[in-house]
């Protein structure tokens, strides 16, 4: 049974709202990259985006959402500027590159969080929420980290609608989008601005090492149920929304739980359903090997 007073209770609805926008966003938007073949690249931002929140934090000496927001989207542009740079100047592939990427900035990261603690300079700023950073802390969200949420992830969702029919046709046909006169360049930016905000957002619930996670879990569990792009979106996001309240419940009820964690372990489960018994599934592929044999 549901316990009605965790769901009625200021936390849990200030904590669900945060939590569920962004899953259902992050899900919707992690289809695009996971359909293009980048899904690592959300990956590598997220991890790239730490040091941002540092550097963000060494500058204006406090812990402001949206001011370690925007060091975090600056130093994931950064990262994806440098990944470009690097595919197209060196033979290396891209997994390659983006573990070099991946791992430097993160470790510029736990360097410049290492000397700030110990540098006197820093000792009178409130630097104890930075580690929620890397791991996630979303059971202790205010109600700003929710309003810059709702900030970043309704125009998100406004970009994601409009510009619908060019994204299908950028991810699915490339080469017709140009032919048309789709500027596959500019659609490729806002895709890029739309991951980025949403990763930057999702930091502190999840923490850099998972988010990635929020991204491509409810969109190859979406795959699993549907070739229909309209219908991917919206599995997607619904799965993502679903499995963050489910996981922020859990981690209300049982003490001691990360909210983070418990949410993205509820999206493992639905993706490991999905991928045996969904119509795109383990099992369906292997009936129709069996069919095929026969024949």
């Amino acid at each position: 049974m549901l316990n009605l007073d965790i769901l009625t209770s200021y936390s849990f609805i200030i904590v669900g709202s945060g939590t569920f926008l962004l899953a259902a966003i992050a899900g919707a938007v992690g289809c695009i990259t996971v359909l293009k073949g980048q899904s690592l690249i959300g990956d590598a931002i997220g991890h790239a985006a730490f040091p941002g929140i540092i550097l963000s934090f060494m500058l204006f000496m406090q812990r402001e959402p949206v001011l370690l927001t925007m060091g975090a989207v600056a130093s994931g542009a950064t990262a994806f500027m440098l990944i470009q740079v690097i595919k197209e100047n060196s033979k290396l592939k891209l997994d390659a590159i983006l573990a070099v990427v991946l791992s430097s900035f993160f470790g510029v990261g736990m360097v410049l969080k290492s000397y700030i603690q110990g540098n006197s300079n820093y000792k009178d700023a409130a630097q104890s929420g930075l580690s929620s950073y890397i791991f996630g802390q979303a059971a202790y969200i205010m109600k700003d980290d929710v309003k810059l949420i709702v900030y970043i992830g309704v125009p998100t969702l406004v970009l994601l609608v409009l510009f619908y029919k060019e994204i299908k046709l950028f991810l699915f046909d490339e080469i017709y989008a140009k032919t048309i006169g789709i500027r596959t360049v500019l659609l490729y930016g806002i895709i890029l601005v739309m991951t980025m905000g949403i990763i930057a957002a999702g930091l502190k619930l999840v923490g850099a090492i998972l988010i990635s996670s929020l991204l491509i879990i409810p969109a190859i569990t979406a795959l699993q149920w549907s070739n229909k792009f309209s219908r991917v979106l919206i599995i997607a996001g619904v799965v993502g929304g679903v499995s963050a309240l489910i996981g922020t419940y859990i981690s209300t009820a049982f003490n001691g739980m990360s909210t983070g964690a418990t949410i993205i372990l509820i999206m493992g489960s639905f993706a490991i359903i999905s991928l045996v018994i969904g119509p795109h599934g383990m099992i369906k592929n292997l009936r129709m090997r069996r069919h095929g044999g026969n024949d």
